[in-house]
C-alpha cells in the first residue's frame, strides 16, 4: 500500500508508539480491501491466515454454539486488530468476522505476526492491551447474564454501542451501523420476542427510536439508570 499516509494510522493501536517510517514499512507489506455489509472476512475454524486491521465500519463477531444456533458475542468499531489468532495460540479463527456496515480493513499474512512483535515497539504491548479489554468485556458480560434481568442487560448492550459507535442525531444518539433486533437478542442471551417487546414500550415511553436494522437512544441517561450503570 502506498497511497494511504501514515499519520492517519498514529492515533491507532498498535500503530500509536511507532515511528512514521516504521509505520510505513508494516503498511507496505499490507493488503487493502473494502467489504460490503454483510460480508464474512472468515469463518470460525478457517486457517488463520491473515490478522487484519478495522480502519472503517463495524466487525460483528458471531461464534457457533453446539446446537449450531448463530450467536453474536460482540462488535468490534473501527482503528482495532481482529483475527488475531496468533496472539491467542492459535491456528484456526475462534469466531466468524461479519461485516455490519460497508467496511475498509488492511490485512497481513499470519506469518509476518512474529516478526511485527519483535521488532516494532509497541506493536505487542497495545495488541495485548487490545486483547485484555475484550477478555474484560466478555467477563463482564458474563457476570450480567448470570446476575441482572433481561431489562438492564438489554440497557447495557446498547448503552455498550452507543459508546462504540454512536453518532448524535436530532432526537438522540443512533448506533452507527445496522443492527437489528435478532443481534440485540443474541448479545443478551435473550429471545427476539423480549427484545421486540422491550423496545416497542421503550418506544411508547419516549427512551428509544427503532426501524429496520436502526436503533437511536432517545434519553441515554434514563437508559444509564435503567441499565444500573
Amino acid at each position: 500500500m502506498t497511497n494511504l499516509d501514515e499519520s492517519l494510522l498514529r492515533h491507532i493501536p498498535p500503530f500509536s508508539r511507532l515511528a512514521g517510517a516504521e509505520i510505513r514499512t508494516i503498511l507496505l507489506q499490507a493488503t487493502s480491501r473494502r467489504y460490503e455489509a454483510g460480508v464474512a472476512i472468515f469463518d470460525e475454524g478457517d486457517p488463520a491466515r491473515h490478522f487484519y486491521l478495522l480502519l472503517d465500519g463495524t466487525i460483528r463477531v458471531v461464534r457457533i454454539t453446539e446446537e449450531g444456533e448463530q450467536v453474536t458475542s460482540h462488535y468490534i468499531p473501527a482503528g482495532q486488530l481482529f483475527g488475531i489468532a496468533k496472539a491467542l495460540g492459535r491456528t484456526t479463527y475462534p469466531a466468524t468476522a461479519i461485516t455490519a456496515s460497508e467496511t475498509l480493513v488492511l490485512s497481513w499474512p499470519t506469518q509476518l505476526w512474529d516478526g511485527f512483535i519483535a521488532n516494532y515497539d509497541g506493536f505487542a504491548t497495545e495488541t495485548y492491551k487490545t486483547i485484555g479489554a475484550r477478555v474484560s468485556d466478555m467477563n463482564n458480560r458474563v457476570v450480567e447474564m448470570s446476575t441482572q434481568h433481561v431489562e438492564q442487560r438489554v440497557a447495557r448492550a446498547l448503552l455498550r454501542l452507543v459508546n462504540q459507535s454512536g453518532k448524535k442525531v436530532d432526537d438522540g444518539i443512533e448506533i452507527g451501523f445496522p443492527i437489528t433486533r435478532q443481534d440485540v437478542s443474541e448479545m443478551t442471551g435473550t429471545t427476539l420476542h423480549t427484545v421486540s417487546r422491550l423496545l416497542s414500550a421503550w418506544e411508547k415511553d419516549g427512551l428509544v427510536r427503532s426501524k429496520r436494522k436502526q436503533i437511536v437512544v432517545c434519553d441515554p441517561h434514563r437508559m444509564v439508570v435503567l441499565g444500573g450503570t
